[in-house]
């Protein structure tokens, strides 16, 4: 019966391309979430503006629940580089980051030939899942390489190495 109630939300759940005017929201957002790299407000406001396309906010009742950041890295035009995913704390475990995704391959995928990327560190086993579980529903394959290394990263940043993880293609069916 829970995951009946969960559909329930979900479908209670209104995704659209953010705003240009909500980049200070988005960051706010970011920052209250928490488990995020935080970016600037001005990065986010050019997520919102230039990227808008292929980003998206999860909204409940007027209320930012959800986030996802994207864009399609320059020499790669059959690939959406998800940058960062964000839930927040109450609706984590519900599906929608999934749900948010869905949507952008959804819009993104014209030619049936898609391919998603994002970085991952080791210790993020919640994302790790969520590109695997991708990987099955759409049944493609899974790749991961080294993305950035950790020395890359400034040393008070405490970074960990960001691994590249790559699925596709997609095809225009899933489960």
């Amino acid at each position: 019966m829970i995951t009946v109630a969960i559909q329930e939300q979900l479908k209670k759940t209104t995704l659209r391309h953010p705003r240009t005017t909500e980049g200070t929201a988005v960051w706010t957002f970011i920052r209250e979430v928490g488990n995020l790299d935080l970016n600037s407000a001005y990065c986010y406001m050019m997520l919102c503006d230039y990227f808008k396309d292929t980003c998206l906010i999860a909204e409940q009742g007027g209320e930012l629940i959800g986030f996802v950041s994207a864009f399609r890295p320059p020499g790669k035009p059959d690939t959406l580089f998800i940058w960062q995913v964000a839930v927040a704390a109450s609706e984590r475990g519900k599906g929608l980051s999934r749900t948010m995704i869905d949507e952008l391959v959804t819009l993104s995928n014209t030619d049936g030939n898609l391919f998603i990327e994002a970085t991952i560190s080791p210790s993020n086993l919640a994302s790790h899942g969520l590109f695997s579980s991708l990987a099955k529903r759409y049944h493609a394959e899974l790749v991961i390489t080294d993305g950035y290394s950790a020395q890359w990263f400034p040393a008070e940043s405490s970074h960990e190495d960001e691994l590249l993880y790559q699925v596709g293609p997609i095809k225009n069916t899933k489960e």
